[in-house]
């Protein structure tokens, strides 16, 4: 997927995947996965996609400010 953000390029075939967080099974309408990428200039995202009753009801691309990885990586 990829996505303009602020005039930057979030795209996830050309980032780095840092870490794949699941929470649910598959099928499950609450159930959603959050995948941290990094871009080639350093920049951090999240790709997110869930079921219907989840917090990500449908893909997406969430920017992530460098200082809010670390919360991120310990969390998850």
């Amino acid at each position: 997927m990829k996505k303009i953000i602020c005039k930057r390029e979030y795209d996830t075939e050309t980032a780095t995947l840092i870490k794949k967080y699941t929470y649910g099974y598959y099928g499950d309408p609450a159930g959603y996965e959050e995948i941290l990428f990094q871009t080639p200039d350093g920049l951090y995202f999240l790709y997110v996609n869930g079921g219907e009753a989840s917090a990500y009801p449908s893909e997406d691309i969430l920017r992530l400010a460098k200082t809010k990885v670390n919360d991120w990586l310990e969390t998850h």
